[in-house]
């Protein structure tokens, strides 16, 4: 399992290190030909918009994988090890919850009322169920790690003790 997990971790970085690439292109494009060209681009704006749409989705799913989101310990750091256990677990039982509920469910609701109602981008004329299929597609990525965090050995107990340090290496 941890092999197919490190693969989808690898496959994950490579998708968000080509839309942080796409995204620096683009709106260096956008500079260029605004500033230098004197004739903007009509399609830039709207393609940054959505590959940050993008990579804020798929990013939040792989800092919860690396455990670097932002995360508050001033209360577990002072509990016993067990108890920082529970919490721990408790923790990761909650955003398998969120994530289920509101990211994968409503993000599929959301999807779906899209290619129904066919809304689409002003300048790309793209239907919006595609910029807002990365909902549930992170979603569903944050429920797998989720649950790998509470059956797996590497769920973080001391997230104070050991700052600084990857837990999935």
């Amino acid at each position: 399992m941890q092999s197919v997990l490190k693969k989808l971790d690898s496959v994950l970085a490579f998708i968000l290190m080509i839309l942080m690439a796409t995204i620096v292109i683009d709106v260096t494009w956008q500079v260029l030909s605004r500033f230098i060209v004197g004739n903007p681009s009509s399609v830039t704006e709207e393609i940054a918009r959505f590959l940050l749409i993008w990579i804020g989705l798929l990013g939040a799913a792989y800092a919860f994988r690396m455990h670097s989101h932002l995360g508050l310990d001033l209360f577990t750091a002072k509990m016993e090890p067990s108890r920082r256990h529970a919490a721990e677990i408790f923790s990761q039982v909650m955003s398998f919850i969120f994530a289920a509920w509101v990211m994968v469910y409503g993000g599929i609701s959301l999807v779906k009322l899209q290619f129904d109602l066919g809304q689409t981008s002003a300048a790309l004329e793209i239907n919006m169920g595609y910029v807002y299929s990365v909902i549930p597609i992170a979603g569903v990525l944050i429920c797998i790690y989720a649950l790998d965090n509470m059956f797996s050995a590497k769920v973080r107990v001391g997230a104070s003790a050991d700052a600084g340090q990857n837990p999935i290496d």
